[in-house]
């Protein structure tokens, strides 16, 4: 019988870890990934967290598991399937086994959104992309696209820039989202080009990717460009289809849980990019999991 159990090891849940492991707790992560560090492991720079200018997401990643391990948080790499509430003690079914604990914390994280037009699903991995650090190395000296406009998809162009020999940003809306200290960069770069009020309405490409068909969302007319690549960043949403039913979600799937991370199922908290809230950032998917370690440690308490 664990007294905790944190499903998910990016910032919100190694954060966690830590908390709950220096406050004595029995505690397991669970992590289906080979490595920890979430979304972190694939974004080429974090320039905004405090006492870490300039960081590679990679090594902090890196760094914030390290920190777990120097601690003997336990780790289990495993699916998990469900989670059954039955009052005092859950269950938590993986495909290896299933783990029974007092409380369970939620910090399974986000993944990118799809735009949904014809040519994505066949082109994934030939051209179409998801992350730019992670495959933009291929497309050094062609040109690219990149789709969205906040501060993802500014810093995916930015990144793209330094090799690509063009980069275009396509945007739905007249203006951008992003930070502006991201817009006034991106502007800068004379390789890059701000397609506004266009959105893409199909991926062209027999093997791999060879262009797009965009739309101007005011005129209607369509236009054919030619890159080698694109890189979508239209938004994430949660991955929370395993508590469907089990805590309240918001109409976008955001487990509804205050700054305590306390869900409306008792022993149930949500930490990081689950959680409704304003900012999804790593500084703030880190408190997250300092305060619902401290909500879950006060609950498993109060059943001893």
């Amino acid at each position: 019988m664990y007294d905790l159990i944190i499903i998910g090891s990016g910032p919100a849940g190694l954060s966690a870890a830590v908390y709950a492991k220096r406050a004595g707790s029995n505690l397991l992560v669970v992590e289906q990934n080979p490595m920890s560090g979430g979304q972190i492991l694939n974004t080429y720079e974090v320039d905004n967290y405090l006492g870490m200018p300039g960081i590679n997401g990679f090594d902090m990643g890196l760094q914030f598991r390290a920190h777990a391990d120097r601690l003997g948080v336990p780790f289990l790499e495993a699916q998990v399937t469900g989670i059954t509430d039955k009052g005092a003690v859950k269950i938590v079914h993986t495909r290896r086994e299933d783990l029974e604990t007092r409380a369970v914390l939620l910090a399974t994280g986000a993944q990118h959104a799809l735009l949904g037009v014809p040519g994505e699903e066949e082109l994934s991995g030939a051209g179409v992309s998801y992350c730019a650090t992670c495959d933009g190395a291929f497309f050094r000296g062609r040109t690219v696209a990149v789709v969205g406009g906040g501060d993802v998809a500014l810093e995916d162009a930015i990144y793209l820039a330094k090799t690509c020999e063009k980069v275009y940003l396509i945007h739905r809306r007249e203006e951008l989202r992003g930070a502006k200290v991201l817009q006034e960069e991106l502007q800068g770069l004379p390789n890059v080009e701000i397609l506004y009020s266009h959105v893409v309405r199909q991926i062209k490409g027999s093997d791999a990717v060879e262009g797009l068909v965009l739309q101007d969302v005011k005129n209607n007319e369509e236009r054919y460009l030619a890159v080698a690549g694109v890189f979508i960043a239209v938004g994430i949403h949660p991955l929370t289809e395993l508590v469907q039913g089990l805590v309240s979600c918001d109409e976008a799937g955001y487990v509804l849980a205050g700054e305590d991370c306390v869900t409306d199922c008792p022993g149930i908290f949500a930490a990081g990019d689950i959680r409704k809230k304003p900012l999804r950032q790593v500084v703030t998917a880190v408190a997250d999991g300092a305060n619902a370690a401290v909500s879950a440690d006060a609950y498993v308490r109060q059943l001893r």
